[in-house]
């Protein structure tokens, strides 16, 4: 996964008889059960909403629920799960639990598809200079008609050695030391095992991730990949955010972030859950997805005081080509944004604009797609 800051929320102490001071605006997590829990064990963490609100997240659903509800241990102490119960019947409180992951789901009904689910973790930022020190993957098998996961999950995680010193803030991120990397190298054997036979790789910011395997094992770029990223529309299925934690939030658990394993168990969970556009779960949507070409427009010698509407639009400024880009989803999508380029950004003046359409064996590698022009 892509290192994000350093900077992160401490978590606040809670009064529950304070009730004259006013809340703070953002909600404060406590921990419920103390740190030093067995690795079975579920930690539960209270979200406690401003008075006035509603619940901040909506209520799950009840196929979500239950998946929640079977990850549960057994050993979970019965006081803390009462307590937990109570808080998260109160309108002004969400519980969030410690994500268990998942090995084993029901048999298949109907045709499947076999995901991988992958992650990493890296001394940087540029796959060009940097080297990936932990790769995890989860190879899941989909039921085409459900778009949930069945039978067995197959699982590597696997360090290596970059031949350089971990920086400072890596280490700070990931907690991989040097030591801890001291010696160590990827199974290869053991990968591409776990690459045979797949239909799709799914990565949470693939555009990150690609680059770094493929550079390290080439047989990645035969295989076709998909973003759960890019490729939904989180803003329009009602998430705030993006960011893998905050999605997780979402569905009611959290999880240790920033080791790569976790990593890709917390996105299979994620993208387990129903999206609220299309009710249709995000494993079924990525699938679909990875089906039809996507484009990259660039506005090709488009007007300087263009420059403000094109990044209020999402586009993203390419300083070795020198030209404002974006991704576009389909080809109705790229009709409907080169009718705006025109209308707004070239003022009606015809242009001619480059297009690249990337199928899923390119999307979000550093590879070419098909390049192409496009009179506006």
């Amino acid at each position: 996964m892509k290192p994000s800051s350093l900077s992160g929320s401490r978590q606040l102490g809670f009064g529950f008889d304070d009730a004259a001071i006013p809340m703070p605006t953002v909600p404060p997590v406590i921990a419920l059960k103390t740190p030093t829990l067995p690795p079975s064990s579920v930690a539960i963490a209270v979200i406690a909403a401003p008075i006035i609100a509603k619940p901040a997240i909506e209520t799950p659903t009840e196929t979500q629920a239950s998946q929640t509800e079977a990850t549960l241990p057994a050993d979970v102490d019965a006081e803390t799960e009462a307590m937990a119960k109570v808080l998260d019947a109160h309108p002004d409180f969400r519980v969030l639990r410690r994500l268990v992951p998942r090995l084993e789901f029901p048999p298949a009904t109907g045709p499947v598809a076999t995901v991988l689910v992958l992650d990493t973790e890296t001394t940087g930022l540029s796959a060009a200079r940097d080297k990936v020190v932990e790769l995890a993957l989860l190879r899941v098998t989909v039921d085409l008609r459900t778009g949930q996961p069945v039978g067995a999950v197959r699982v590597y995680d696997g360090l290596e050695d970059p031949g350089m010193p971990m920086p400072d803030e890596i280490i700070a991120i990931t907690g991989i030391t040097d030591d801890m990397l001291l010696g160590q190298r990827l199974d290869e054997a053991e990968v591409l095992r776990m690459l045979d036979g797949v239909d799709l790789v799914l990565a949470h910011n693939a555009g990150f991730d690609r680059p770094f395997v493929e550079s390290r094992l080439p047989q990645f770029a035969t295989l076709n990949w998909a973003c759960s990223f890019a490729d939904i529309d989180w803003k329009k299925e009602g998430r705030g955010s993006a960011k893998l934690t905050s999605l997780a939030y979402d569905l009611g658990f959290f999880y240790d972030a920033h080791r790569a394993e976790m990593d890709c168990h917390a996105l299979l969970a994620v993208l387990m859950a129903s999206l609220k556009t299309t009710q249709a779960s995000g494993l079924s949507r990525l699938i679909e997805s990875a089906l039809n070409p996507t484009f990259r427009l660039q506005a090709t010698n488009a007007p300087f005081d263009g420059k403000d509407l094109l990044k209020a639009r999402g586009y993203r400024w390419d300083g070795a080509q020198k030209v404002w880009h974006t991704r576009l989803g389909d080809a109705s999508a790229l009709a409907l944004e080169c009718a705006w380029l025109k209308a707004t950004v070239y003022a009606g003046r015809s242009s001619r604009v480059q297009v690249e359409e990337l199928d899923a064996k390119t999307n979000y590698s550093a590879r070419p797609g098909k390049v192409g022009w496009r009179e506006l």
